[in-house]
């Protein structure tokens, strides 16, 4: 652990959340004269302090290009740049900091990786997905077999919002070559029994892709367990800043893949007749790389360290319940996706109600929600709907939050009715 992030990780305390709500200097504020009630955490999380200062202080006192600066300033930059790299390890127990390789969000890491394993592919392998996938996690490969003749399959969802693994069992065949399937479902909440289905897949000698973004702010993934060859996740949900991702991959298939860009970082050495590529994880980080954001990832992490987790887990278990049971308060109310295993998200529709009108009207009380398809059209086919409107609840939000939402839920539906 480098000094910047020593200095960012807080000694392990009980729960408090009115104390941990002091740590977001976001949460104290009023939006349209009303306390906000901030709802949309699967979209973006808010940064606590320790983020934001740790941005700063790398900002005022050790700016510089990371690797190869021949002046104090680089080398303190490169050790707070490299310690958030292992900070990230640590936090996925990946086997070697080669392994983690610094992307822009998830949807660059997919994309990297579809890109990676395309001279796999040939005409009628397939990819394996599912009708719960994020947009990132269906277009890139999309792209990558209308490349190589490939085929993506979805495994099918119940209407409880589950993966169907009848489904998914028949469609593991010989021809399949990719399974990338999503850790947690950013539209439903459902938590998906990845473990088994990685499993199955490694018996079969099937590439595994998780795409952990919903996943890491609520659980912490164990890579080494899960036995996954790829996870990927963003910084910006897991309370860090925006523009930076993460991108793990087992050290072997990442040495076979080529290079995703090419400019400065990622060559060991350039001629007009050859080039070849640095070690590991550089030979993917091509360009100047976000340093302040890795930082402030780092630092996030540390954070999140410095809770009782178990009682995170269990502070915003008793969200989900409490919302569960006001569902009924509000006429016509239905929850979209009502998996056994799920993180605090709740998506829902109100009869004769489109998604946008309540998020607007909750807008006006001070409270954000998101509504519209969430990047998941196919879920939304399969549900019969446009789009829905979806509150995810964070360990910073309060029980007292979750009444007011639906006191203000009820208030919309008066109001239309």
């Amino acid at each position: 652990m480098n000094d910047l992030s020593m200095a960012n990780t807080a000694t392990r305390k009980a729960f408090d959340v009115q104390s941990i709500r002091r740590d977001f200097p976001i949460l104290s504020q009023q939006v349209n004269g009303k306390p906000l009630v901030y709802l949309d955490n699967g979209a973006s999380a808010q940064k606590p302090s320790a983020v934001l200062d740790a941005m700063d202080r790398y900002y005022r006192e050790m700016h510089s290009n990371v690797h190869r600066g021949a002046h104090t300033l680089g080398d303190r930059a490169t050790v707070a740049f490299e310690g958030a790299r292992e900070t990230v390890r640590r936090f996925l127990n990946a086997g070697s900091t080669q392994e983690i390789i610094w992307t822009r969000g998830t949807t660059e890491a997919i994309n990297l990786v579809a890109n990676g394993l395309a001279p796999r592919l040939s005409p009628g392998d397939e990819i394996l997905v599912s009708h719960m996938e994020h947009h990132a996690n269906i277009v890139p490969w999309q792209m990558i077999a209308e490349r190589t003749g490939a085929k993506v399959v979805p495994v099918q969802v119940t209407p409880a919002g589950e993966l169907d693994m009848d489904s998914f069992n028949s469609l593991l065949n010989d021809r399949t070559r990719v399974l990338a399937i999503t850790h947690v479902s950013n539209v439903l909440g459902t938590v998906n029994p990845v473990a088994d289905m990685i499993r199955q897949a490694k018996a079969r000698g099937i590439i595994t892709l998780l795409d952990g973004a919903q996943a890491v702010p609520h659980f912490q993934p164990d890579v080494l367990a899960l036995d996954c060859d790829f996870y990927v996740f963003s910084s910006h949900k897991l309370f860090g800043p925006t523009g930076i991702g993460v991108l793990y991959g087992k050290a072997a298939l990442l040495e076979e893949m080529p290079p995703y860009q090419g400019g400065g970082e990622m060559i060991e050495r350039v001629s007009f007749e050859r080039t070849t590529w640095n070690v590991l994880p550089y030979k993917f980080e091509a360009g100047t790389p976000a340093i302040a954001e890795a930082v402030g990832l780092g630092a996030a992490i540390d954070y999140l360290n410095g809770l009782d987790r178990a009682a995170m887990v269990a502070a915003e278990n008793a969200l989900l319940e409490r919302a569960n049971q006001l569902v009924e308060t509000v006429p016509g109310m239905s929850i979209i996706g009502t998996a056994k295993h799920k993180v605090p998200v709740m998506s829902f529709k109100i009869e004769g109600l489109h998604p946008s009108d309540i998020g607007t009207l909750l807008d006006q009380q001070g409270i954000a929600i998101r509504t519209g398809h969430h990047c998941a059209m196919p879920l939304m086919d399969f549900y019969g709907v446009p789009g829905t409107a979806r509150a995810s609840f964070a360990f910073y939000n309060t029980l007292s939050e979750v009444d007011q939402f639906f006191a203000a839920l009820q208030k919309v539906q008066r109001l239309f009715a």
